[in-house]
């Protein structure tokens, strides 16, 4: 209301100024065509120009678009076109979504050549046909796509790759986001992809090398990060242990690997066997003896018993570790071991007899009875060597097993 009365208040303002003008300002205009001529005021000569003016802007715009009729049917149709093929691109894309893959694929094929966005059309319509199974379609409209768009190499490429990841053409998926990632250094998107690739053809190497780019940019957790390193690592160590020639090969692993993984039980063991095979054992017993120290594991000291290094040094080491685990079945064990090999009969005796009391085992049992009938005591060794064999019987699945009654009929068969 008050911006209504302020504009009436401002039109009889300037309608008093302009009458004032017109009254302080008198004047006339003078037009003499041959014998006949007009006269009229000022201001309404100067109005009548005015109106002359305007007719004659609005009457040479007419006339112009007159004078195109094509060109404005041209844009007229284009419109309508982009309009339809809008119309059917949302179809195909709810189609999409939907699962139904032939309509969808049908209805943006359709409308791409029209659309403003031809490479989403082509793209999702080439999604749409590998849905069905019709890969050389596909690959068309990834031509397509290509041709459709400048600049649409890294959606087109990414497209690409990931219906190779989903056809199992794992090779040819990593030569493509090879290809990208050089380009595209940290995408997370390829990143991604390249994961699925390095592990579906076991890349081990390529995964190990991934796996911190991609925790740079959180696009992994730390959990999977740890397992798949894990993974690698054990299956390049593995690898390359096979080959004991190469030890310098896994011994610079070893320097590569994660602090985190040095702790790991397994990937210790596994590289500790790898020294072992590249007759590189006093580095194995340094790994040992440090690793323990860190944290104690069975596995690690039933390990370290059986290396072939300084037998003498490393039963000093091992009693320092009974001082603090008296009652250790595994330690016992290893250091029954390593008094054998330092030639201590009785000793060895001691700590086999201490490990068996501690916790029974098969494995114990075997070593005694190999023990006594080396020393001649046959008795205590089939004694030692039964309660092995009931151990370790004891630890077998649970199986259907033959009875005497069933031999008795068996025997009954073969003579009938």
């Amino acid at each position: 209301m008050r911006k209504l009365i302020l504009i009436v208040v401002l039109g009889l303002a300037l309608g008093a100024l302009f009458g004032q003008l017109m009254m302080s300002v008198p004047g006339y205009w003078l037009v003499r065509v041959g014998e006949t001529s007009y006269q009229t005021s000022f201001w309404f000569g100067l109005v009548i120009l005015l109106a002359v003016f305007i007719v004659l802007h609005f009457g040479l715009r007419l006339l112009m678009r007159l004078s195109r009729p094509v060109s404005r049917f041209k844009v007229w149709n284009s419109r309508a076109r982009n309009r339809t093929a809008m119309k059917r691109t949302v179809r195909g894309l709810v189609a999409l979504a939907e699962g139904r893959w032939k309509r969808a694929e049908k209805s943006l094929v359709k409308a791409a050549d029209d659309s403003s966005t031809p490479l989403v059309n082509y793209l999702s319509a080439a999604l749409a046909a590998h849905y069905q199974g019709r890969y050389e379609q596909a690959d068309t409209l990834l031509k397509r796509a290509h041709l459709s768009t400048e600049g649409a190499d890294t959606a087109v490429g990414m497209m690409q790759a990931q219906l190779m990841l989903d056809r199992q053409q794992y090779e040819e998926a990593l030569a493509i986001l090879t290809r990208l990632d050089r380009h595209l250094p940290n995408h997370p998107q390829v990143l991604k992809q390249l994961k699925q690739a390095y592990l579906s053809v076991s890349d081990w190497d390529g995964l190990r090398r991934l796996m911190p780019r991609m925790g740079a940019l959180q696009l992994i957790s730390r959990e999977e990060r740890e397992q798949l390193e894990q993974r690698a690592y054990r299956e390049l160590i593995g690898h390359e242990a096979r080959n004991p020639g190469d030890i310098e090969r896994v011994r610079s692993l070893w320097a590569d690997m994660p602090d985190h993984l040095r702790t790991n039980t397994d990937l210790i063991v596994l590289y500790a066997e790898a020294l072992v095979r590249g007759n590189q054992e006093g580095i194995a017993e340094r790994l040992l003896r440090h690793s323990l120290k860190e944290h104690w594991d069975s596995r690690l000291v039933l390990r370290f018993g059986l290396l072939d290094v300084d037998a003498r040094r490393q039963l000093v080491v091992a009693e320092k570790w009974l001082q603090e685990r008296p009652n250790d079945p595994d330690l016992l064990l290893t250091l029954g071991r390593l008094a054998l090999r330092n030639a201590y009969w009785g000793k060895a005796q001691e700590y086999f007899e201490a490990s068996q009391r501690q916790r029974p085992s098969g494995v114990v049992c075997a070593e005694l009875a190999r023990l006594y009938a080396n020393l001649g005591e046959h008795q205590k060794s089939q004694l030692f060597y039964r309660q092995s064999v009931e151990l370790l019987d004891k630890s077998l699945p649970l199986l259907p097993q033959p009875s005497q009654e069933a031999a008795d009929k068996a025997k009954k068969r073969k003579t009938a």
